[in-house]
């Protein structure tokens, strides 16, 4: 199975939330390929700049050994054009992290695990999974 962490679940995973962090840790067990988004890379330095969180930004450049960075591609980049304008003419909206977050997803056939889903539900043919329940 192909994953990528969205910022929220790194968040809970650092906070040692205990079904993310099992999870997490069996599907590298299981040699998932997991991977962050450069997009949920940048929200998750940013606050670490923020808040200071030497500890957790420490934390968080251990757990990218496991699931390495990844940038968008080209298409990716066309994918997030058309999830825009597909969400628009339905009247959604979401956020322009989320949007290349889901673009990124939907282009490299990854499975999005996030506890934000109704962030995402609108956007057809993204896969959600979320390991706080």
């Amino acid at each position: 199975m192909n994953y990528a962490l969205d910022t929220n679940i790194i968040i809970h995973y650092l906070n040692s939330h205990p079904s993310v962090y099992s999870m997490l840790r069996n599907a590298i067990a299981h040699g998932c390929e997991l991977v962050i988004p450069k997009m949920v890379d940048i929200e998750l330095r940013r606050g670490f700049r923020i808040n200071q969180s030497i500890k957790k930004e420490a934390s968080y450049k251990i757990l990218t050994e496991d699931c390495p960075v990844t940038e968008m591609c080209d298409r990716s980049w066309e994918k997030a054009i058309q999830i825009y304008a597909d969400l628009y003419h339905k009247r959604f909206t979401v956020g322009e992290m989320d949007m290349l977050i889901a673009a990124f997803c939907l282009e490299h056939d990854y499975t999005l695990i996030t506890n934000n889903t109704a962030d995402f539900k609108n956007i057809d043919g993204l896969v959600l999974e979320d390991w706080t329940q």
